[in-house]
């Protein structure tokens, strides 16, 4: 578990997956999905449902919960491009939109850069996001990442074609600049 100020960083518990569903499946078309890979369908789940694979989100070394003032706003994961060559790459969803563009997203993504390069022997940490959404592409930016590549047009949404991009940060990039927390 991370906390910063009112901002934690922790495994999801049983007591979040009523907030969690309610957030992310039971809405056919919720607003988040807009900027989380909207191009992907989304499809709405009733609860009982969801709760019958709750062991795919319960206290998950890859995939925790984003909390505010003790309230599950959002995921935060990982998953890997290549595990035997340490490939990884990570994920976030803010769900709840009360807490888009205020710095949120940021503080995540810097914390679970440095839990991941804490706990793993990664040489690279990044993220896959669209053009489309730039406060992702501007989160990068901040924290110092490179964008990697940029696959044009190749996300296809609402009658336009969007550019996929990827953003990385190495180890030694990440330990040079003021960003790190440097948890121990």
């Amino acid at each position: 578990m991370y906390q910063e100020k009112e901002l934690t960083l922790r495994p999801i518990k049983e007591e979040d997956l009523y907030r969690l569903w309610t957030l992310a499946f039971k809405e056919e078309a919720p607003e988040w999905k807009k900027w989380d890979a909207p191009y992907y369908a989304h499809k709405a789940i009733g609860y009982e449902e969801f709760l019958s694979k709750k062991e795919r989100y319960l206290e998950k070394d890859d995939y925790w919960a984003i909390v505010v003032e003790e309230e599950l706003i959002g995921t935060v994961g990982y998953y890997w491009e290549h595990e035997p060559s340490h490939w990884l790459e990570m994920g976030i969803v803010i769900y709840d939109p009360n807490y888009w563009s205020g710095g949120y997203g940021t503080r995540v993504i810097k914390l679970w850069i440095d839990h991941l390069f804490t706990k793993m022997p990664l040489v690279r940490v990044g993220y896959t996001t669209w053009s489309g959404n730039e406060r992702m592409i501007k989160v990068g930016e901040k924290l110092g990442m490179t964008m990697e590549g940029r696959m044009r047009k190749c996300r296809y949404y609402n009658g336009v074609y969007y550019d996929s991009i990827r953003m990385g940060i190495l180890r030694e990039e990440w330990e040079s600049q003021e960003n790190g927390t440097k948890i121990k």
